[in-house]
């Protein structure tokens, strides 16, 4: 019994040996001719065939073998690297910075409480109600003060005097004076020159704390230290 499709014309015979000689693995070759039943099968490959393609299969098997243990040298002798460096003021090798205190007017400007920072170098002195003494602990710190300013020559301060809401305005602006003025002679007694200083006073205008209680006035009474400025280094 014949197939009713169309009867494929007569193809060009090849050369099969030239073509697997020349490394090049093709479909598999058909052979029609007129007047067949049925479609030929695949001409299967021979012996030389099946030896160039498992030639072909060790070669690529060696490469790939060779190229994986380059990387692995490579992998060994390069240096590990850090993922994550930290920047030098998380890893304590940069100098640390000083907090500045803002002045009391900069304070003012802003609406907001004259406080010094704790991390500030130049910290402030307190004092006793409607006093002008410096107390054991005010010198204290005055010493240290002084011996910032010793180390940084190119410093120049503002002594400020503070007061608490008690009395007023006049009187207060009056004794605020007095205590900037005892804060700056201490430190020019401890060998700071007197032109690396100067004073103003604000009375009760510039608080740290803004509630009518005894704890907000004595934080009130005392003196700042605000740096402003560097002397010429010429």
């Amino acid at each position: 019994m014949k197939y009713l499709y169309p009867q494929p014309l007569k193809a060009k015979r090849v050369n099969k040996r030239s073509h697997l000689a020349a490394g090049v693995l093709t479909p598999a070759l058909f052979e029609y001719r007129k007047g067949d039943d049925q479609p030929p099968l695949e001409t299967p490959f021979n012996g030389s065939t099946l030896k160039s393609a498992r030639s072909i299969i060790n070669l690529l098997f060696a490469l790939g073998v060779a190229a994986l243990a380059l990387v692995g040298c490579a992998s060994a002798k390069a240096p590990v690297g850090q993922l994550y460096s930290p920047p030098p003021s998380l890893s304590g090798t940069a100098t640390p910075v000083v907090a500045r205190s803002q002045s009391a007017m900069e304070a003012i400007s802003r609406g907001v409480a004259a406080v010094t920072p704790p991390g500030a170098a130049l910290q402030d002195v307190y004092f006793q109600f409607d006093s002008i003494d410096l107390i054991t602990e005010a010198q204290e710190i005055l010493k240290k003060n002084a011996e910032w300013m010793k180390a940084n020559p190119k410093s120049r301060v503002e002594v400020e005097g503070h007061c608490d809401d008690v009395g007023s305005a006049e009187y207060n602006l009056a004794l605020g004076a007095k205590r900037a003025q005892v804060a700056k002679d201490f430190l020019i007694s401890q060998g700071i020159a007197p032109d690396r200083l100067v004073t103003i006073s604000y009375g009760k205008e510039a608080p740290a704390c803004f509630e009518e209680t005894e704890e907000c006035r004595v934080q009130n009474r005392r003196a700042r230290f605000v740096m402003f400025t560097e002397l010429p280094t010429s």
